[in-house]
């Protein structure tokens, strides 16, 4: 029997997406121009190499990284797709508006690209707790207010903790991982049996959510120093998020085997532990002197991360009514806030790669714990908003039995009539 889903979607989609998308044209023709100066031409490339990395592990990374359901692929890959290129267009005003606070055009630039669409992958993070629950309408909306809470809370800490723009970006490992599972407690209700039925894994899907996973892991390094300016720093960025990738990776290969009564290695755990490395030492990757800070880091993040897919579903589920479908509390959540952590750590015993002084009062301690606390907050109460935003009837949330299941949004080639 077809979806009975189906209609609704035809009806809500079109007009929702499509009017968006004429605003957001409207706004860049009356706001916004390019950048026609010719400064900085000699490292145009340089600029877009990064920027095209970014790009890479946004689309494709968080992409496949979140097709691993058996019935929902489809619907992973191409929401999320659908969800950066939205996030994108907005982050690139929003970020604009609240730099400038004047009528004058937003001059777009590379790097200003580069900043949205790592703004914009917050939202990707986020939708991992909540996808297969939720159509592409609330996805929609999730997306447009996420870019909003987290630009606002970035720039609130950039004008009163003068945090830097390296230090704010990164707290969105954070920052999106609570946003999305306060979104998914908010539409959080029992799963009927066929649903549950869906909501696991298969090899092939699981394949391709190790091809995001491979990705990401490629690309992180350029994540976490994408918004360095010290080449110093840039280059030490570099070298300890794949020190600390790397030992994450041994970590949760060897702990997923050492957990399992006969010792297999559970393709969950590597999906996502194996990242938790560069998740934890992103807000500290430029100051972390010596590899094996870097690489205890990773052992560490593995360690939390590879524990929390063990126990941490299972509590989840049934104590808090969080179903958190793709990990995300243990691949970004406790991973962020370890980093943030270990952040303060790096300040309070002023270590830094190229030896140059940090501020020996506690303004920059404080402010970097206030930022961490900040950015907590501000994840919960505006998850929880967008979460009772989503439960309106307006967005024609899917039926329960619908529930991870590709056939309520695609068409889909074996159930299609012959023409």
């Amino acid at each position: 029997m077809g979806s009975k889903y189906q209609p609704s979607l035809r009806g809500c989609l079109p007009l929702w997406a499509l009017t968006l998308e004429a605003a957001l044209i409207l706004i860049f023709f009356f706001f916004a121009t390019y950048d026609t100066s010719s400064k900085d031409q000699k490292h145009l490339m340089e600029a877009y190499r990064a920027f095209q990395d970014v790009t890479v592990m946004a689309a494709l990374g968080m992409g496949f990284l979140t097709s691993s359901l058996w019935r929902h692929v489809w619907s992973s890959v191409g929401f999320s797709l659908f969800m950066l290129v939205l996030g994108v267009q907005w982050a690139v005003l929003l970020d604009g508006f609240l730099e400038n606070f004047s009528p004058e055009k937003i001059i777009i630039t590379l790097a200003r690209f580069q900043q949205a669409t790592m703004s914009a992958t917050s939202v990707l993070i986020s939708a991992g707790a909540v996808l297969g629950k939720a159509n592409l309408v609330q996805l929609l909306v999730m997306a447009l207010l996420e870019v909003t809470a987290f630009g606002t809370m970035r720039t609130i800490s950039k004008r009163f903790l003068s945090m830097d723009d390296h230090s704010n970006m990164m707290h969105i490992y954070t920052f999106a991982a609570y946003f999305g599972l306060t979104v998914a407690y908010c539409l959080s209700r029992p799963l009927p049996k066929g649903a549950e039925e869906k909501n696991r894994t298969a090899t092939s899907p699981s394949l391709f959510a190790m091809l995001g996973t491979l990705f990401l892991w490629t690309f992180w390094p350029s994540f976490n120093s994408a918004l360095l300016n010290d080449q110093n720093e840039m280059k030490n960025a570099i070298f300890n998020t794949y020190y600390a990738l790397a030992v994450s990776t041994v970590t949760a290969i060897s702990v997923s085997a050492w957990t399992h009564p006969r010792g297999k290695i559970n393709m969950t755990h590597v999906h996502n532990a194996v990242l938790a490395g560069g998740v934890a030492v992103g807000a500290s990757c430029h100051l972390i002197p010596s590899p094996w800070l870097a690489m205890v880091l990773g052992l560490v993040a593995g360690l939390i991360s590879t524990g929390g897919a063990k126990c941490l579903p299972m509590c989840f589920n049934r104590v808090l009514g969080i179903h958190d479908t793709c990990g995300v509390h243990y691949t970004f959540g406790l991973p962020g806030l370890l980093g943030g952590i270990i952040s303060i750590v790096m300040l309070k015993l002023h270590i830094n790669w190229t030896n140059s002084p940090i501020t020996g009062n506690q303004v920059p301690i404080t402010f970097q714990a206030l930022g961490m606390v900040w950015c907590l907050a501000s994840s919960l109460v505006t998850g929880l908003l967008t979460g009772l935003l989503l439960n309106l009837k307006i967005w024609k949330a899917p039926d329960m039995t619908k529930y991870f299941d590709d056939q309520a949004f695609w068409k889909l080639p074996h159930l299609a009539p012959a023409s």
